[in-house]
């Protein structure tokens, strides 16, 4: 009998140690986005390969549950789902850790700032001061945004294995956001490789028009890249050699602190 240790040190867990309930109904939860906000039953099994049945119990015991409204056809969430993404940020010692000097680091430099890490090919905000002032409104723990048109997400790819990196670039769809993104899969390689190099990432209106960001990585005591950091700004009020100048110091000496904390 293997123990979850073991079974960890294997690479993937057994297929009887899965509970195949809960993991489809999760596929269930995610198969609802900014896009998708109301689903029909057929339009669920279709997105997480379930038969239209088994999609229709789901539903109705996540709506049994509170996670779920119906109205006439269709289905949405409710709010009691960010339960679970508040168990994270409430759990978690990254995003209690780093919202302090992440405040800090905001209000010393009068500009919005915040703290995220990838899943997959998404960068997701763990934590977020805005310093007065709203330059986005991406920058709220828990928004996703795409890892390739973000200072954060390049920082992070920037530090993943080179050949990792390059097959998340590869599966993911780039889309020109604005008329500033870069979607060539090459040149965003290049951008990442110079973020490695030089130990900071900027990006100038390819997530939203008008948002300027600089990203450095956020490391542990063991100097492993946990997270990335950024601070964002108005175009107008800062060029990308100003930001390096007025800005990098300041992240540099919070990005020590918290290596000595993570």
């Amino acid at each position: 009998m293997h123990s979850i240790d073991e079974d960890a040190e294997a690479g993937e867990p057994l297929k009887r140690d899965l509970v195949a309930g809960l993991e489809k109904g999760l596929q269930v939860i995610e198969a609802f986005d900014q896009e998708r906000s109301r689903l029909t039953i057929a339009e669920v099994a279709q997105l997480t390969g379930l038969t239209r049945a088994a999609a229709r119990r789901y539903l109705i015991t996540l709506t049994h549950l509170g996670y779920m409204r119906h109205d006439n056809k269709t289905f949405s969430l409710t709010p009691t789902v960010l339960r679970l993404g508040q168990s994270y940020l409430h759990s978690a010692r990254l995003p209690r850790i780093v919202q302090p000097l992440l405040y800090r680091l905001a209000y010393s430099l009068g500009e919005a700032a915040s703290c995220g890490v990838l899943d997959h090919d998404q960068l997701v905000c763990v934590a977020a001061v805005s310093a007065g002032q709203l330059v986005s409104t991406t920058l709220q723990p828990g928004t996703r945004v795409p890892a390739y048109c973000t200072a954060n997400g390049r920082m992070l790819l920037a530090s993943l294995p080179h050949a990792e990196m390059l097959d998340i670039l590869s599966r993911t769809q780039a889309e020109a956001i604005t008329t500033h993104t870069i979607t060539d899969r090459d040149r965003l390689a290049l951008e990442i490789a110079r973020a490695r190099e030089q130990g900071y990432a900027l990006v100038d209106q390819e997530l939203e028009l008008g948002l300027r960001t600089m990203s450095v990585p956020v490391r542990n005591f063991r100097g492993e890249v946990v997270a990335a950091m950024n601070i964002s700004v108005h175009a107008a009020r800062m060029k990308l050699e100003d930001m390096v100048e007025r800005c990098l110091p300041a992240m540099l000496k919070i990005q020590v602190e918290l290596g000595a904390l993570l």
